[in-house]
Parts: C-alpha cells; structure tokens; sequence
C-alpha cells in the first residue's frame, strides 16, 4: 500500500490552517511579502533577468554604506520572500527613510554583479508604515 503523494497547494481550510501553524516564522513572513508584491502589480525578485526595466517591492532587511571606486554608495538589500536585490545609490552616505525593516517599491534596470542582482540608483517610492 502506497501513500498517495501530497500536492504543492493544500486543499482545503483545515490543510491550510496546518499548514500555517507548522511553518516557520520565516516562510510566513516570506509567503506576505510574495502576496504583497503580487497585489503591487510588482515583479517577483525570483523572475527578474539581466538587463531587464522592473519594478519590484519587499523589505529592506540590511543597509550599509560601502564605498564603490571611492565614492560613497548607499547598498541596501530588498527582499521579496522570492529573492533577494541590492539597491544601490551611489554618491549617497544616507537617504532619509531607507533603513533596515521598511517596505519599498523600486523601478530599474536590473544588472548582475558578482552573481547577484544589482539595481543602481532606482526611482522608489516608500511604503507606509502604518500598512506594514
């Protein structure tokens, strides 16, 4: 007798619920981010190609200034429960509002640098932080 495989989508109310309570703090957090990138019309950070016009939401989870060619470079990483990007501004030391743990939409281009995905001085607009 053979255990009948268990699909990727739950399938009722009650899976869901179970499902819910035996996931990580983590995967929780990362599946909102997924629904919240998908409500924004935004594309998943998973999806994006080299050289491709995006615009992308998540969370910033680091920020650092790390000079690039001796100029000072504001690098945070966003993360969208797909995949992670660092933004970069360059020629900035502080950008009012971009820290650690608030939610952003950006637009660019995407480049590849060292095996990441880079987007260099994006548009963005920051979320509000009653919504989050």
């Amino acid at each position: 007798m053979s255990a009948a495989p268990r699909s990727e989508k739950p399938a009722g109310r009650f899976r869901r619920m179970l499902d819910r309570l035996s996931s990580s703090q983590e995967d929780l957090e990362s599946e909102e981010l997924r629904e919240d990138a998908a409500t924004a019309g935004c594309t998943r950070i998973g999806d994006c190609h080299d050289r491709q016009v995006v615009t992308v939401t998540g969370t910033l989870r680091t920020v650092t200034l790390r000079p690039r060619a001796g100029v000072p470079a504001l690098e945070a990483e966003l993360f969208d429960g797909s995949a992670a990007l660092d933004v970069v501004w360059l020629g900035r030391r502080s950008i009012v509002g971009i820290e650690p743990g608030r939610k952003l939409i950006a637009s660019g281009r995407i480049s590849m640098s060292r095996g990441r995905r880079v987007l260099f001085n994006p548009k963005y607009e920051l979320r509000p932080l009653g919504r989050e």
